[in-house]
Formats: structure tokens, sequence, C-alpha cells
């Protein structure tokens, strides 16, 4: 099974670092069940992160027909700043990556019954912003809450969503929880807590998924 995870220019390096790490330890828990790579909608290429230059190589092109994961980080840069004059605040960066030749990409690899799109952080909001997951239930940092909502996603404020074929993280770090929980949905709860102790982590938070009992307001 494949695991691409997308970089682009601007991207936050922990969104792709952790889910890369815990998916490669999980693969060798599963006995190589995983390969994870690194992919660019352009193809192989360098890319430049958005902290302090920070520079990952991708060694192929997305490819939304091969069966697996697909994961999209958010982006790495200033939350303020005025686009008029210049500031590539990471709401720019998003809406770049939005209407990039990902696009199209990560469109047919949401329609793919045998493709799962995972987004950490602000990964969400960029297919939100390309108009991929209206009517959706997607999370993504505290900070853009308030904008997925307003793209037409279902905002659910958990640190990690399962919605099928679209799994979402919240904030930077959440990218660890995302991967561990990838481990499970794969493999079992013996393979994510191998990986789990490994990496010295304990994931937070409920899972949340559109199930179950419709709880009472009190």
């Amino acid at each position: 099974m494949m695991v691409q995870i997308v970089l682009y220019d601007g991207f936050d390096p922990l969104d792709v670092i952790a889910p890369f790490e815990v998916l490669s330890a999980g693969s060798d828990a599963a006995g190589g069940a995983l390969a994870v790579e690194l992919v660019a909608a352009e193809g192989v290429r360098e890319v430049v992160s958005g902290t302090r230059g920070l520079t990952l190589r991708a060694t192929a092109k997305l490819d939304p027909d091969r069966p697996g994961y697909v994961v999209v980080p958010g982006a790495s840069g200033p939350t303020t700043g005025d686009p008029d004059q210049g500031a590539v605040t990471i709401p720019v960066l998003l809406a770049r990556f939005a209407e990039s030749a990902a696009a199209p990409l990560l469109l047919a690899a949401l329609r793919n019954p045998e493709v799962t799109v995972a987004a950490v952080c602000g990964g969400s909001l960029a297919l939100a912003m390309a108009g991929l997951i209206e009517g959706r239930h997607a999370v993504t940092h505290a900070l853009g809450m308030d904008v997925l909502d307003a793209t037409g996603v279902h905002a659910v404020p958990a640190r990690v969503v399962d919605d099928g074929d679209l799994i979402s993280a919240g904030g930077v770090t959440s990218g660890l929880d995302l991967g561990l929980h990838i481990l499970e949905r794969e493999f079992g709860p013996r393979v994510a807590h191998a990986v789990e102790t490994l990496f010295e982590y304990e994931r937070r938070g409920i899972v949340w998924r559109n199930a179950g009992r419709t709880p009472i307001t009190i």
C-alpha cells in the first residue's frame, strides 16, 4: 500500500515529517506493508518549505490512481499581513496550492474508491479552498476553523476526524495522531501501539466519526 505525502511551495515541515516517520515506523512494524513517498504535483523536484528555507525532495509525481493514502500538509509562514502589500501569509500559500496543478489530481484521488485522502493542519483548508470537500466533516488548525466552516465543510473541533475516505487532523503536531490512526485503521491497535511506544508519544483525544448516538446537550 502506498502513502503519498504531497509537497508544495511553503509546506509546513512538521506536517510532512511527523506522519512520514510514524508511517515509516509502522511499515517496519507491519513487515513492510506500507511504502511512504514524498511527491509533488509537478513531479520530481526540490520543494522549499515555509520554515526558514528548509527543503525536501519530492521523488515522484502525485498519482491519484495508486491505491492507498494521499496526505496533504498545511503551510508554514506568517498568519498576518496584507497580501496586497506582498505578504505571503499562510492563507496565501494555501490558496496558491488550491489553485495549482495539485487540485485536479486531488479531485481524482477523492473520486478513487481505492484512495483515502488525509490532511494535516491547514491541508484541509487547502482542500476546502479548492472546492473539493464541501459537505464533508473535517478539522483544521484552531485559527482556521471558522474559515473551514465558511467553505461549506462541517468543521468538527476534534484532534482527528475520520470521514471515511477523508481523514483530517488539527494543529501541526496532530500529524503524529493522524499517522497512528492510519496505522490502527489499516493494521490494528497492536501495530499502532508499538509505534506509539517507540516514539514515546501518546495520542490525544477521540477520533471523531459521524456515527453513533447524537449527544444530548445538557
